[in-house]
């Protein structure tokens, strides 16, 4: 199986080409750049470089969310295109899960992605086993709630943007472990890849939208005045 995987959920750019579990390229770009700038041409460098065609590939593999809205809305909009174009298979991934898959160590790992006003998007993975879901969260409810549940703070592992959360995670776990160099906390496309051959495509790729965890800030406003909730069905004819 030959499958494209990428990720733009944060302000990495990150892309893959694995075959049977094999890497056979991968591109990592740490700026902040545009992903919508960035994305296409490094698939097709990187498509070019491993010598393969678009109609090679097998599955589309994409960091689903959480994450930044424009970087995810790129990325999902990207690989519905050429999963629906390609007719080939399409399978989402959690952005932190692409990021904690770096991780390997016996520790429980704890990949976090700044979500502002001292919000975080955060997961706990055990043994590349999903032991907390991901969710959108205070960060000192987050360490409040590891805390209770983890004693031993030598046994922790903290990576993606952790380290803008030094002070606090320190604060609380003297000895855990605050991964703060790139690759480590970046995500893998590469992992993405290999994860992905383990799980069954969507089954709509129409309906295969970005996972966001909360809602974006002018809707959270504009449900503020108007009194009204976004996802009311009836939403419409209401306004």
């Amino acid at each position: 199986m030959k499958v494209l995987a990428f990720d733009t959920s944060s302000i990495a750019t990150s892309v893959a080409i694995c075959e049977d579990g094999k890497l056979l390229g991968e591109v990592l770009l740490n700026t902040s750049l545009n992903h919508s700038v960035t994305l296409m041409p490094t698939i097709d460098f990187l498509m070019t470089q491993v010598g393969l065609k678009a109609s090679d590939l097998d599955r589309i593999a994409v960091a689903q969310g959480p994450g930044s809205y424009t970087g995810l809305r790129i990325a999902v909009t990207a690989a519905k295109t050429l999963a629906w174009t390609l007719k080939i298979d399409l399978v989402g991934l959690s952005s932190l899960q692409a990021i904690a898959a770096r991780v390997k160590s016996e520790a429980l790992v704890i990949p976090l992605m700044n979500a502002r006003r001292g919000m975080v998007y955060a997961a706990v993975y055990e043994a590349d086993k999903q032991v907390v879901e991901d969710q959108h969260i205070a960060l000192a409810l987050l360490l409040e709630n590891l805390a209770q549940s983890y004693s031993d703070s030598e046994e922790l592992v903290f990576t993606g943007e952790a380290e803008m959360f030094k002070d606090e995670i320190l604060a609380t776990f003297l000895g855990a472990k605050i991964l703060d160099e790139a690759p480590e906390n970046l995500p893998s496309a590469f992992e993405i890849a290999r994860l992905s051959e383990n799980l069954e495509p969507t089954t709509s790729v129409h309906d295969f939208n970005p996972i966001y965890l909360k809602k974006v800030e002018a809707e959270e406003k504009w449900e503020a005045a108007s009194g009204l909730v976004a996802d009311d069905k009836d939403l419409v004819s209401r306004v």
